[in-house]
């Protein structure tokens, strides 16, 4: 299943690369500006290994307009701007109490290309692009330079209404990339992106997950799936949740986790994310305990490794509960921004959309509550499926 060049532990850190574009995301509900800030996949992700201190390189492209200090630097393309997306929240709710969320790609920086990748070589590479920024042939040699290649189903199914910019989905099937799935190890989905892709089918060739906001996440393979469980939290802003839930799985399993344990780290900082408006704020003293009981189931499964000459375990290892206990109680460490608050920005007051949207400074936000529990919120789209 995918690729599987290493088959045993080494004791050198496990380098991952990062391939997609940072963004400047505007929030907008109700026709009223609520808060710009840093966007993208690979900043959540980013931000999720600086925290639990992976070892990685990042490919991104913005523009010279770009607004962010970042700890990996993108390559500035001159005569290009930053892809900008502006999330429409309607304040009406909607079904099982979720909130109707309409994204819209208002520019579009280069896309990132072959050459733009380094030439040495990683254990991990992330596909990881938001804004239609990573090609096939990008793609390509991810899988050439990577020994196991984790995808974001919504750098490939994603496309753009040509007049106003609107995210739709189009099958897997008819993205270009399908006939990669062989060479690629998982793909990650959430439930509604899943419904755009054949799951009994894509599981055969590379490991599919498939999250579900309050509901957790489940991971299908060739020879079995499991369900593992969520972190309930009450949601302020759902951007970003899957790209942190990415982010936290491949720590995971670059820590040595089996995948279901991996799979409960990922949807911790899923939960975490949703918690605040924007690039989540970690307290230091939860990420040192994290990172503290993630080492220790680490030592709890050495032996399988021993055991099984396979670059990942799919089961259950016995303690899979505990470890989630001790997630959940390293979650009740008091956390940077109050879980009550109001959707006050008092160093850039709300105002209606057509004032204009530049690019803010980096400012602290006071996030209102938008609802309830789940942590990965759909984007409504056009369905585009066969």
């Amino acid at each position: 299943m995918g690729r599987n060049r290493t088959t045993h532990l080494t004791s050198s850190p496990r380098r991952c690369l990062i391939a997609g574009h940072y963004c400047h995301d505007v929030l907008i509900r109700d026709g009223v500006v609520l808060a710009e800030t840093l966007g993208g996949a690979a900043s959540f992700i980013s931000h999720v290994f600086d925290g639990v201190s992976v070892t990685y390189n990042l490919v991104s492209k913005v523009g010279p307009d770009f607004a962010y200090s970042v700890h990996r630097d993108p390559i500035v393309v001159p005569d290009s701007r930053t892809t900008l997306f502006h999330a429409h929240f309607d304040s009406g709710i909607h079904g099982e109490g979720q909130q109707d969320r309409v994204l819209k790609r208002v520019n579009a920086c280069d896309p990132i290309r072959p050459s733009d990748l380094p030439d040495s070589r990683f254990d991990f590479g992330m596909v990881v692009g938001v804004g239609g920024e990573i090609t096939v042939e990008t793609v390509e040699k991810l899988v050439e330079i990577c020994g196991t290649v984790f995808v974001d189903i919504q750098a490939l199914i994603r496309v753009f209404d040509e007049v106003d910019g609107s995210v739709r989905l189009v099958g897997l099937k008819e993205s270009g990339f399908c006939h990669l799935l062989p060479r690629i190890g998982f793909i990650k989905a959430s439930a509604e992106e899943a419904l755009y892709m054949d799951v009994e089918e894509v599981r055969k060739v590379c490991c599919v997950v498939v999250t579900n906001g309050k509901r957790g996440c489940r991971v299908c393979w060739r020879d079995g799936e499991v369900e593992v469980g969520p972190f309930p939290t009450t949601q302020v802003d759902p951007t970003g949740a899957g790209d942190s839930f990415l982010g936290g799985f491949v720590a995971g399993l670059v820590n040595g986790l089996a995948v279901p344990d991996a799979a409960l780290l990922g949807n911790l900082f899923g939960s975490l994310t949703v918690g605040q408006i924007g690039l989540p704020k970690f307290d230091l003293r939860m990420l040192q305990r994290v990172q503290e009981e993630v080492q220790k189931r680490k030592v709890q499964c050495l032996s399988w490794h021993e055991r099984i000459d396979e670059k990942f375990r799919f089961m259950n290892v016995a303690g899979h509960e505990q470890f989630h206990e001790s997630l959940i109680a390293a979650k009740q460490i008091p956390r940077c921004l109050p879980l009550e608050c109001e959707w006050d920005l008092p160093s850039s007051p709300s105002r209606p959309v057509e004032q204009g949207l530049g690019v803010l400074p980096h400012f602290a936000t006071q996030p209102k509550l938008l609802h309830d529990s789940v942590y990965e919120e759909p984007i409504r789209t056009v369905d585009l499926k066969p």
